[in-house]
């Protein structure tokens, strides 16, 4: 089973992680390289959390918002076509990948087949990964996809974290049934961290608990 750090029990440590997140997000960030085969891979280094979810789910934006960027990471301009991972180092102290979206109706099955493989393969086998955050859309119902993607993080042995996304389009009454609902999915998943987290990118709701949840990881300062 997976070892989760312990959340932060007072207000004063909680604040204090919400600052030490802010201060390392505000730090540059550079990208630095990419993949697109398993032996493409830069030598492990910095301490690595990896973003993955359906296309579309606002995975560009989270990172864009989360480093202070307007376009860091970008979307694709065909949904489920990109295959590469994208690497990214934060303040010389932690990596953030960049996965590339899966799910997407219309992308060829050669496609939704070699991102399974590229994933699994990575996910298995990076001794530097610390955590995938994986998205999904607060305005929309879990996908198959996206309980795929779950258990394979299962199979993988690596800790992974669900954050919902997209929160300003969603009532509060619905927002509140979805994390309720998601909760209860982590509590399935053996990898599953169990608190998850819900974003906008748009009004920057959650993101201070995001980015202290992801410093946490980083090396020290």
């Amino acid at each position: 089973m997976p070892d989760f750090a312990p959340a932060a029990d007072t207000e004063e440590e909680r604040a204090a992680a919400i600052e030490a997140g802010r201060l390392l997000f505000a730090q540059p960030c550079r990208f630095f390289f990419a993949a697109q085969r398993i032996d493409q891979l830069p030598p492990p280094a910095l301490p690595e959390i990896a973003f993955a979810g359906r296309s579309n789910v606002g995975k560009s934006s989270l990172i864009n918002g989360l480093t202070g960027h307007k376009a860091l990471a970008r979307a694709s301009s065909t949904p489920g076509r990109t295959k590469q991972l994208n690497f990214f180092e934060l303040g010389g102290r932690l990596t953030l990948v960049d996965m590339p979206g899966y799910g997407y109706a219309e992308a060829a099955k050669a496609v939704k087949e070699d991102w399974q493989g590229l994933m699994f393969d990575f996910l298995r086998g990076r001794p530097t990964l610390q955590r995938v955050v994986l998205l999904l859309d607060s305005r929309v119902e879990i996908k198959k996809t996206d309980t795929d993607a779950m258990a394979l993080l299962d199979r993988a042995a690596v800790i992974f974290q669900l954050v919902l996304t997209k929160a300003d389009a969603v009532k509060p009454p619905k927002l509140a049934a979805k994390q309720a609902e998601v909760e209860a999915l982590a509590r399935r998943h053996p990898a599953a961290h169990p608190e998850v987290l819900t974003t906008s990118s748009e009004t920057g709701a959650g993101m201070p608990e995001l980015r202290a949840a992801l410093a946490a990881l980083a090396e020290p300062a």
